[in-house]
This record gives C-alpha cells, structure tokens and sequence, in this order.
C-alpha cells in the first residue's frame, strides 16, 4: 500500500481543523480534491455527481491514504474501491453498517453504498463489519459475534486476500471523535489495534470518514478534537507501512 494521501475536500473541514497545514508542514506526499462545488452529493450522491467525482479521482486512484470528509460522504468508500481492478475484502470499521436498501430509485447513499457494493461489485469477496451493536460480522454468514472478544477468526479468514479497510470515526467514543451521526464508545487505541493487525496482511487502500464541518455547527474544540485523532491515525498507519 502507497503512503500517498488524499484529502477529497467538500467542506473545507481539513483546512479548518489544521489538518492540512500538518500535512504540508510533515511534508507527506498528499492531494487535495475540492468537490464541495458539485450538486447532489449531500448524504446522497446523484448519478452525474458520481461521475464527476469519478472522473476527478481517478488520477489519484492509486492514493493508499484516503480521507473522506464527514459521514455524510462515506459512499466515496464505493467510488473509490470502484477503481481496484483484482478481487478485495471490505473491512468497514463504523457505528452504523450503511448495507440499507436505496430509498431513491438506486441513488447512491451514505446509508446504502455497502449494500450496492454487494449487488454490482463482482470483485467484492466479502465484506467485514466492525462495531455495530459491539459486534462483528462478516457478508458471507460464517461470523457474527461480541467484537470484544477478538478478530484472529476474521483475520485467519482473510488471509491471502486483498483487503480495504474503511473507517469512520462516528465508532468512537465523543472524547476522541466528534461527529453529527449517532456515536460508539471504542477507544481509539481499540481501533488503532484493529488497523495494525490488519496492516499486517495485504491492504490496498485505507480510508477515513466522520468529520465535524462549521457548516454542521463544529465549534472550535470540536474541530480539536478531530485533527488531533486524524493526526494520530495518520502517524500510526505511517508507522505501520515502516515495518
């Protein structure tokens, strides 16, 4: 997996929160994709929004780091695995599993982009969920138990397969993570946990949703709170792609 990142930027919340002023100060290898100008992509994205967010990604579809604004946007996990071009495994590490059925005639949703990877991506093996009711469950109907007690059956399943990994920090608790959708209570060092042992088989890409935009009514502790875990994810996968 390439450390490049990628910022696909539809709120200027990065800009905001100092996240982008400690890229360009880390001097990280890092793109900035503006899409806030594009109609039809609040929490729903419309067929011609997709495209053009499409067509605008696909230069910088090789990114390994890829950060996604707020969960409003989490469907860009969908866009972006859409370029892979060899079977994966989702791995979507979030409070809510985002697998409902399409509410308007098919169009793309925060709430239901899981659930057409499933229909219209032949290249999906299987799709892991972790965090919902503190469980963790996989498509293919083999795991379905309390997260707590481990993921080593998860990963001696995907062994030898291409993994993407896709976050939204909404899983964590509000001392670590703030977010306008509905709130888990993991630790960050929990979900640090996961991510490294899955870095240790075959990723492809990780993203990263769940920011607070002043747009959604961010006060400034909360735009803290948010570039202070971003920062320490990012370290921590960095330091991850050293060993």
């Amino acid at each position: 997996m390439k450390p490049d990142v990628l910022l696909a930027d539809f709120t200027g919340v990065y800009g905001d929160e100092g996240f982008l002023a400690y890229l360009q100060e880390r001097d990280l290898p890092f793109s900035v994709v503006g899409l806030g100008d594009i109609e039809g992509t609040g929490c729903y994205c419309d067929p011609g929004a997709e495209e053009e967010i499409h067509r605008r990604l696909a230069p910088l579809s090789g990114a390994g780091i890829r950060w996604l604004d707020s969960g409003d946007y989490h469907y860009m996990t969908k866009i972006l695995a859409g370029f892979q071009k060899d079977p994966f495994v989702l791995v979507l590490m979030d409070n809510h599993p985002d697998d409902q059925l399409p509410v308007f005639g098919g169009v793309l949703s925060c709430g239901s982009w899981v659930q057409e990877m499933k229909s219209s991506f032949p290249l999906l093996e299987d799709v892991w969920t972790l965090g919902p009711e503190h469980r963790i469950r996989n498509a293919a109907g083999t795991v379905d138990r309390i997260l707590e007690e481990g993921i080593d059956d998860m990963l001696e399943l995907v062994e030898g397969h291409r993994l993407y990994l896709s976050v939204d920090k909404d899983i964590l608790s509000r001392d670590e993570a703030r977010t306008d959708w509905s709130q888990g209570a993991y630790r960050l060092d929990a979900l640090e946990g996961w991510i490294g042992r899955l870095l240790e088989k075959e990723v492809v890409a990780v993203d990263v949703c769940g920011e607070l935009s002043l747009s959604k009514g961010a006060s400034p502790e909360d735009l803290r709170v948010n570039f202070e875990t971003n920062v320490n994810i990012q370290e921590f996968i960095l330091n991850c792609l050293k060993r």
